[in-house]
């Protein structure tokens, strides 16, 4: 399951539960997906 936060202009914003314990958000928008770290600072994961 994966909740979703908010959609904001095409963008979901969106986390797994149990994925890992580092915090961090998912963002889907129709041409891909990134994920963005949130601790110790925001920072891109991967895109």
């Amino acid at each position: 399951m994966s909740p979703t936060v908010f959609i904001e202009k095409g963008f979901r914003f969106l986390f797994f539960s149990r994925e890992e314990p580092r915090i961090h958000v998912h963002v889907q928008c129709p041409q891909g997906e990134a994920k963005f770290w949130l601790e110790p600072r925001l920072e891109l994961a991967r895109s």
